[in-house]
């Protein structure tokens, strides 16, 4: 009895250290990182002076800086314009290859391709689309009949314009990920809801939504974070402009840290985003997260 008892602490040792070095990188890479950001966000420092205590000034200047205010309502315009769209074309492309027409595998790669090739690269693809005298797009427009568009230098297409590319490019991730949530639900419920006269609509709204709700939740947080990370295809297609009209958070912690060497303030920013994915990550888990399973009342 002693020897099992001694092995099963045993045993208990090594599933920790297995688990170690997880935790030290994470620790290391995440946590520390973190815990110098929010002491940096109380300082005056720029890389080349000493770290001096400033309190809350950090945060009181993000008060009355017009950009990054501006750049708030920005994140704020693209995390609900691309969001949503995105989660349901990606629902609606998963229903569609679920079927037997479309249930094939170049099919399912076609529309997952966009989602693998990087940012940068889709990026400068879209720049040639969206070219004011080259584009594609700005021929088809000239070949209808209509007036060409400045679509990155227009102040007021410039934001939708980064929006189609980031929904194009997100529509393969949320189809991947609904499509193993609808080849998980079983086929008994469609087979009785037929039964018993249910439309196809209605065994979608009935069925496939509920059941989906675990995937959706996912997808919901995993976009919101996303959304106000974005920055990859705000520096490469507009860099900000033009007036500002694309520039996001994370985009004016980069000028912030790395062309003003404003570390200080450039942390400030950076944990005001932090709080910000924080708090609407819990409202989600608090409001949004699934508490049932399959089959409970």
């Amino acid at each position: 009895m002693r020897y099992f008892r001694n092995k099963s602490v045993f045993t208990d040792r090594s599933g920790y250290l297995f688990i170690l070095p997880f935790y030290a990188l994470f620790v290391y890479f995440l946590l520390i990182p973190i815990g110098e950001v929010i002491y940096y966000s109380f300082t005056d420092f720029n890389l080349f002076s000493e770290r001096k205590l400033v309190g809350f000034h950090n945060f009181n200047l993000l008060l009355e800086d017009q950009v990054f205010l501006k750049a708030m309502r920005n994140t704020g315009v693209y995390f609900l314009f691309t969001l949503i769209p995105t989660m349901t074309l990606g629902l609606l492309a998963a229903v569609l290859l679920n079927t037997t027409l479309f249930r094939t595998s170049w099919a399912r790669a076609l529309v997952f391709m966009p989602h693998i090739v990087s940012m940068v690269s889709v990026s400068m693809v879209w720049m040639w689309l969206y070219d004011p005298t080259y584009g594609l797009f700005n021929r088809v427009l000239s070949s209808l009949g209509f007036d060409t568009m400045h679509w990155l230098i227009d102040p007021k297409t410039a934001m939708p314009s980064v929006i189609v590319m980031s929904i194009w490019k997100g529509i393969g991730y949320n189809m991947i990920i609904f499509l193993a949530g609808l080849q998980g639900i079983p086929k008994d419920y469609y087979e009785a809801a037929e039964v018993d006269g249910a439309s196809k609509i209605k065994q979608f709204l009935h069925i496939t939504v509920p059941l989906l709700a675990p995937a959706t939740f996912f997808l919901f947080v995993t976009g919101v974070i996303n959304s106000f990370n974005v920055f990859e295809q705000i520096n490469v297609m507009t860099s900000g402009g033009p007036v500002n009209s694309t520039t996001t958070m994370v985009h004016q912690i980069y000028l912030r840290a790395f062309t003003e060497f404003k570390m200080g303030y450039a942390s400030a920013q950076s944990v005001t985003l932090l709080c910000g994915v924080v708090l609407i990550t819990i409202l989600n888990y608090r409001f949004g997260g699934s508490r049932k399973k399959y089959g409970e009342d």
